[in-house]
């Protein structure tokens, strides 16, 4: 089956490799079942209403949640704010703006409460975006459509008890290519009055950001084949003084290429300098990356814990 995004030339990439523990037998075996039986159960909820099944396991007392904010006029130009419970601190809760994928064709930004109760618990101002969808758009209309949602959450930041300058986008498979073009490329925040200099950092997600030309048809179709834009792909804006990044993938993605995509794009931003925060997930699959932020699946993957302390540790944007 071909790769809806990465094709099959990745570049290649050094990794440092982190060192694990020894674990006695009883121990990895142990290990070995608890992971098993997380992946069952993410199977099933896949085939009996998926992220459905997560919301409604999901508690909903980490956050108070305002739905359906306007960022713009059109109708699926909304978001959701979740606010963590209790008082801002002093400077206010960091700030995540996070997009989800969908190859650019589907996603509801009610389908991810998991997300934002999650990120939420973790001290973390969450907005969970809409964006228009292929047919209705192509690109690059889906990149504006997130820019506006992005320079939305750093005009009210302050007002929502968050801190602008603690700013992050953040996005899941198509999502984050999303983020990434909004952090790397001037022209989609510039369009909306903002600059990527104002952000503290982004977050990708499993994202495509190698992928031009693309065998998969729907691709084809969100990105004008056979005339592919120049210019759409985020491996070719990686600079010297992009914001931060942290990059997470799952080594056995059959969506999306971690070979080509995120450690290619790893490796370009650490060579112009930039911080890179690098994970790799040996036991999620594309979707479960970013189901294991729901608490029934957390044991897939860290990436909660991963994403929530980059969040807390990176410092604030230089540019308010």
């Amino acid at each position: 089956m071909p790769l809806p995004y990465a094709s099959s030339s990745p570049s290649p990439v050094s990794t440092p490799t982190v060192p694990s523990r020894s674990l006695s037998s009883a121990a990895r075996w142990k290990r070995t079942a608890r992971v098993a039986g997380l992946l069952a159960l993410a199977a099933g909820l896949a085939a009996c209403s998926g992220v459905g099944t997560l919301n409604a396991l999901t508690p909903r007392s980490a956050a108070e949640v305002d739905h359906g904010v306007a960022y713009g006029a059109l109708p699926r130009q909304r978001l959701d704010v979740y606010r963590p419970a209790g008082s801002a601190p002093a400077g206010g809760w960091p700030v995540v703006v996070f997009f989800y994928g969908g190859t650019w064709k589907s996603g509801e930004r009610g389908d991810y409460l998991f997300l934002g109760q999650a990120l939420a618990s973790r001290g973390v101002l969450t907005l969970v975006a809409d964006y228009r969808l292929y047919p209705e758009v192509r690109y690059p209309d889906f990149l504006k459509d997130s820019a506006q949602a992005l320079a939305w959450g750093l005009d009210h930041a302050a007002s929502l008890g968050g801190n602008p300058r603690r700013v992050f986008a953040m996005g899941h498979s198509a999502g984050g290519y999303n983020a990434a073009m909004l952090a790397l490329d001037p022209r989609w925040l510039g369009g909306a009055g903002h600059a990527p200099r104002e952000l503290a950092g982004w977050i990708g997600l499993a994202g495509p950001y190698d992928f031009l030309p693309s065998d998969n048809p729907d691709v084809q179709s969100v990105f004008h084949h056979p005339d592919y834009p120049p210019d759409a792909q985020p491996v070719g804006f990686a600079h010297a003084g992009a914001p931060p990044a942290f990059l997470g993938a799952a080594e056995k993605d059959s969506l999306v290429s971690p070979e080509r995509s995120t450690l290619q794009l790893a490796g370009r931003l650490q060579a112009t300098g930039v911080p890179v925060t690098l994970r790799t997930y040996p036991h999620a699959r594309h979707t479960t990356l970013v189901g294991a932020f729901a608490w029934p699946l957390r044991g897939i993957a860290p990436v909660l814990d991963d994403v929530a302390a980059f969040v807390h540790s990176t410092p604030p944007a230089r540019t308010p």
